[in-house]
């Protein structure tokens, strides 16, 4: 559906089509099939519900796209691709699960790994002519930052190297990697495709069906494939995907501009924000800034510890995307000791802006 407004496409497609099939795909809670058919193994083939969430998200993101377990499960299917000896290039502000993934394997001798820093756009484009992996998130998590996608994407790379884009703060319907020429764009379905806080789910998107089947041998030899359940409600979440999106970065908008002004808050990080460093590039090159805000309390650590405790509306709990809005420290969370003690991350949600903005005055003050 091409000619089609990414917020029908996300409604419309990947359901039934023939006359008497149900409306909606159906939760196939099946491991085996009978045979005769394409499918005969789910581990192997898959499911009716898995192929209908990899056309819905293959469509948004440009490509063929594969379903795994976890969003983990599908870093490391791309992982999976690289010989002993490759050279792999992170952002200084990456998932953590990717850094410990990648810290493992270079502690034992397996790979080589260099830090760029989200914004050194010279410095990927060095990397992409070098390193065998090249592995970036825009905007970054936590602390927001934006690469220039269309430079680095479209810039020539080592032969045989990958760029990936983690593409889960954005989600496929602000930006698509592909398009600018990225090799796969990989999507936490746990965060906005999920939308509810109730699974776990990882997705790749490749611009190459060759490379999306090497992606797919490494979830059947691995065995890292999506449950029904959890595909089923992928499903249904990104039904109401684009209508989420934009009411909770409406409310993103209105409580960073909040933020930034409060005496008790500094550092207030927003790609929406006129101030924000990325804020012109993030307008050029994402169709929204998404829901996510990170901000540092005067106080440090405690104040933050006492801020996230105080909230009532704002749930105390990690992740993001949700329809529900959290916030937490990062700095305390294993792994983001590196952070400024006192940032906190806060995952705007779609309840109303002013009871928000009142739950935070409420606590701050």
């Amino acid at each position: 559906m091409p000619d089609y407004d990414p917020a029908t496409r996300v409604v419309c497609l990947g359901r039934p089509e023939a006359g008497g099939d149900p409306l909606n795909v159906p939760l196939v809670p099946a491991s085996n099939f009978l045979l005769g058919s394409q499918i005969s193994y789910s581990r192997e083939d898959g499911t009716p519900t898995w192929h209908a969430l990899e056309q819905l998200v293959g469509d948004l993101e440009g490509g063929e796209s594969v379903a795994f377990s976890s969003g983990m499960a599908a870093a490391a299917a791309v992982y999976d691709q690289l010989p002993v000896g490759a050279e792999i290039a992170l952002p200084d502000d990456c998932y953590q699960g990717v850094t410990s993934l990648v810290d493992k394997a270079v502690a034992q001798g397996r790979w080589r790994l260099r830090k760029v820093p989200v914004t050194d756009t010279g410095g990927w484009l060095a990397a992409l002519l070098e390193c065998d992996l090249v592995w970036l998130e825009s905007p970054s998590n936590p602390l927001l930052e934006i690469a220039d996608l269309r430079a680095i994407c479209s810039a020539p790379r080592k032969t045989g190297a990958l760029l990936v884009i983690d593409n889960t703060v954005a989600t496929p319907l602000n930006q698509q990697p592909l398009l600018l020429g990225a090799d796969i764009s990989m999507q936490s379905g746990t965060k906005f495709i999920g939308g509810h806080s109730d699974l776990l789910m990882g997705v790749l998107s490749a611009s190459d069906p060759q490379l999306a089947a090497k992606l797919r041998l490494s979830r059947k030899i691995n065995g890292a494939t999506p449950g029904a359940l959890e595909a089923f409600l992928a499903i249904r979440g990104m039904r109401t995907l684009a209508i989420r999106l934009e009411k909770a970065q409406a409310n993103a908008l209105v409580l960073a501009g909040f933020l930034d002004q409060h005496p008790a808050i500094q550092n207030v990080r927003f790609p929406g924000l006129p101030n924000h460093p990325g804020h012109q590039l993030a307008k050029s090159q994402m169709r929204g800034f998404s829901a996510l805000i990170t901000f540092e309390t005067r106080g440090g650590a405690g104040a933050a510890d006492k801020l996230c405790n105080a909230t009532r509306i704002i749930r105390h709990a990690t992740s993001l995307g949700s329809v529900e809005s959290t916030m937490e420290r990062r700095s305390a969370v294993p792994g983001q000791q590196h952070l400024p003690p006192g940032l906190v991350r806060l995952s705007v949600g779609i309840e109303a802006v002013e009871d928000l903005k009142s739950d935070l005055e409420r606590a701050l003050d």
